[in-house]
């Protein structure tokens, strides 16, 4: 929010523009993200570099890290548990459901924190805080493209067959997307005022990891309780992820709609608890 205030002199008043976040409940403005996406695309780019800065293999991480952690996956429920995946290889179906979850883990473990990190830069100068998180969460953008080659490196060395399903990726990316940046919101925003949420952000990872269709497929919950299951939106984006890589089962429309659904919500609220936050953030990081 922008105030002109004119103070009087003998020739001509004196324009004073004072740069403040709107307070109160204010309604949704976005716009700030548009008109600063320099600055945005300036600290994705960075958080990508400082990440693997000075590290021997570099980007081979971010292929062995899902790799390894599905193979482990792979053995244990797979081979040992026996648990059923669609008729498909029990890897790339475990991999195709690692896929969006690492895209929004990494994504919310990195922004949840990056008010903290950043905090040198809020105190010195203004512009829209929440570039700092959306950047956080698009930084994990590359990571998601190099384990998706991985993804397609599996499908050819098990012969399963690309369909037209593929075209549905994008969408599912963007609803990923949506569903990381309004959780990082409130967590980033909260993460100033209460430093809690920084020790509880890792537990709460892992039991959303389990809570989600990531090492077994979701038909595995009761009928009765599917309706409720779902009401977890990473449970229709992994679906759907699913069903657009290896083309099994149905197109997942209630879980999907469901995830579309909450996705925005959550979304929307985490701005608004985020905009209306931000104000003190100088005065409390």
């Amino acid at each position: 929010m922008i105030d002109v205030l004119m103070e009087p002199s003998e020739s001509r008043p004196i324009p004073h523009i004072r740069i403040q976040p709107a307070g109160g409940w204010a309604a949704l403005e976005l716009r700030p993200l548009w008109e600063f996406r320099d600055l945005l695309y300036i600290l994705a780019l960075r958080d990508v570099k400082l990440r693997y800065k000075q590290t021997a293999l570099g980007v081979i991480w971010v292929i062995l890290q899902p790799l390894v952690a599905s193979l482990i996956f792979a053995v244990i429920f797979g081979r040992f548990a026996a648990l059923p995946s669609s008729g498909i290889p029990y890897l790339p179906f475990v991999f195709a459901g690692m896929l969006p979850w690492n895209l929004f883990a990494g994504a919310l473990q990195r922004a949840g924190n990056s008010l903290i990190s950043d905090s040198r830069l809020i105190s010195k100068v203004y512009f829209p805080r929440m570039v700092i998180p959306v950047a956080s969460s698009a930084a994990v953008l590359v990571d998601f493209a190099v384990s998706l080659l991985v993804m397609v490196a599996l499908l050819i060395a098990y012969q399963i067959p690309l369909t037209l399903n593929l075209l549905f990726l994008p969408a599912l990316l963007i609803l990923t997307l949506l569903i990381s940046v309004g959780v990082s919101l409130i967590f980033s925003a909260l993460n100033v005022y209460y430093r809690d949420f920084m020790y509880a952000l890792p537990f709460l990872i892992q039991v959303w990891m389990y809570a989600s269709p990531v090492v077994y497929a979701a038909d595995l919950i009761p009928a009765s309780a599917r309706g409720l299951y779902a009401l977890n939106p990473m449970v229709g984006v992994i679906d759907g992820f699913r069903w657009s890589l290896l083309g099994a089962g149905e197109f997942p429309a209630l879980s999907l709609g469901i995830s579309l659904v909450i996705s925005a919500i959550v979304f929307i609220v985490g701005a608004l608890i985020f905009q209306r936050v931000e104000q003190n953030f100088a005065d409390v990081v």
